[in-house]
Order: structure tokens, then sequence, then C-alpha cells
């Protein structure tokens, strides 16, 4: 996780990202609350025994979505890591070299992989575990396209780290493109959050259930209006003594329906934090928060 140190509106993403919202509040004001809020969902989850690294931001160069490092880097089994090609310039000045000599010297990774030269040099973005949902035990990435997400980009990572790629188109409730997968859908270990109807097309919504299905995943279907409180952007952790959890925010939570609720807690504790500040003016929530370390 990223701590921020200016955090903040960003107007290039907001170009695709409709789920950013901006207003007269005063900036140091906003970057204060996401602070309270960014170092509350720390302590949730160790009070969970989920092991979080922090590492905080630079003051310069100033990038105000820093606390949504899952855009920029993806880690994977046999101690691979992965640097994405981001559609904002603001957001390429993330990547630091300084967290990825971290990761090889605290988790031992030694193989690093660079998307970020498709972005500069062909304008073609991908953008980690945001463009992609990753089924990581069944080689399988689940990937809406947009701006942010190049169907050309999705086939180089498919044959990279041979996953299968399922790819389709989707929009939010005002029939814009959904801009990140990882709005709409969300994965667990037997768990898959959904909103099937922001799929356009009705082959490719058969297609991603079917598949969802043969791999034996509990669907919840979400609906759109669910998607605009984030209840798609939820993450699966496990804790130190291997128990599940999906930690959601407060906004999400309160979308869900009783029986969502129910389908969810069959295989998974549920983790709720307040980020109304994070959400509102970074358009982004919990899940985009979090970067997994896989490194086994």
């Amino acid at each position: 996780m990223i701590r921020p140190a200016k955090f903040g509106y960003n107007e290039e993403t907001a170009k695709s990202n409709s789920y950013q919202k901006n207003d007269n509040t005063p900036i140091e004001e906003i970057h204060q609350r996401a602070l309270k809020e960014f170092d509350h969902v720390v302590l949730t989850l160790k009070h969970h025994n989920i092991n979080v690294l922090v590492i905080e931001d630079t003051i310069e160069p100033h990038t105000p979505d820093a606390i949504f490092p899952n855009n920029w880097l993806s880690t994977h089994e046999n101690k691979i890591f992965i640097t994405w090609a981001m559609e904002s310039p603001i957001r390429r000045l993330e990547i630091r070299e300084d967290i990825l000599r971290k990761l090889e010297t605290v988790f031992g990774f030694n193989k690093e992989y660079n998307f970020q030269h498709y972005i500069e040099e062909d304008g073609l973005a991908l953008e980690g575990t945001g463009s992609m949902v990753l089924d990581r035990e069944n080689k399988i990435v689940y990937a809406c396209l947009s701006s942010r997400t190049d169907i050309q980009l999705l086939s180089k990572f498919g044959v990279l780290m041979n996953y299968r790629i399922i790819y389709f188109t989707a929009v939010d409730q005002n029939n814009k493109p959904i801009y990140h997968t990882n709005v709409m859908m969300a994965l667990g270990e037997k768990l898959a959050i959904l909103c099937s109807e922001a799929i356009e097309d009705p082959e490719d919504r058969a297609k991603v259930i079917r598949q969802l299905e043969y791999n034996d995943k509990t669907i919840v279907d979400i609906n759109l209006e669910q998607v605009s409180h984030y209840a798609g952007n939820m993450l699966e952790l496990r804790s130190e003594d291997l128990t599940r959890y999906m930690i959601m925010s407060e906004t999400a939570k309160k979308s869900l329906s009783q029986e969502q609720i129910e389908s969810i807690t069959q295989f998974s504790q549920i983790i709720t934090v307040s980020i109304p500040t994070i959400q509102k003016y970074g358009g982004g929530s919990i899940r985009c928060m979090l970067t997994e370390i896989f490194h086994g």
C-alpha cells in the first residue's frame, strides 16, 4: 500500500473514469481526510492479522493517484513482478525503482517484465489488476476493454504468463464505458462478484458466466447501481492463519442485499472500511489500494 503525500482529484484520469467527482473542497482538506481513511484501512487489515507493507509516497513528483498502486505494479508466482502501461502521464510518474528494489530485497523477486514502453511508443495502455481480474489458479484473465485496457497488450500478457484471455466491453448506468474491469468484477477462491448486466454483448455475457461456472465459482450478480457504489471493487485476502476475508468499502456493503451478503459470507468473512473521500475524488475503492504480493 502507498501512503499518499498529496492525494487529490486528477483531471487526466477523470477523462476516462466517470466515477471521479470534484468540488470546491480545499485540496489540503481532501488530502488530510484521505490520510485518515488510509491509516484506518491499514489498522483494520492488521487487526485481522493480514500482513501490510506500507510505503510512503514522495512529495515530488506530484502523484495524486499514488494511493492506487495496483494499476502500475503486479506480482506473480516464480518471483515475477510486472510494471504496467499507464494511460495518464501523471500516473506514469508513480512507477518507482526504489519500490521494485525493495520487493527484490524483502521478498526475493528476481524477474521483471516491463510494459511501460507500449504507452510511450505505441499509445497502448494496460493498467495492471485494474484492467485485469486474474483467476490465478485457473490461469484466466477477465478484461473489460477500454482506453486503459488494450487487447494487444492483453494478448502479450497471456502469452508471457500463459493465461487464457476472456475479454468483453461493458458500460455503466449512464452508458459510458467502464474504464477498469475491477469496477464491475472481483474473484475469490470460490466466489465471483460480477455485474453481468454491464456486459453489452449477450454472447460475451454468457461466455463469462459459463467460464466462471466451469471453474466452480459461486456468482454473486450485482447491478449497475451497486457498481456505482463500488460493490464490484472488492478483494479477497488471506490472513496469517489462512482465514479468507472479502474486503470492501462501507459504501459497497450498504448497497448489497442481505441475500448477496449471505452468499459472500459462505466463503469469506467480510471486512468493511470507510473511504468516502478516496472513492469520491479518486474514483477507485479498496481493491485499487491493495497490490497483492505473490512470492511463492
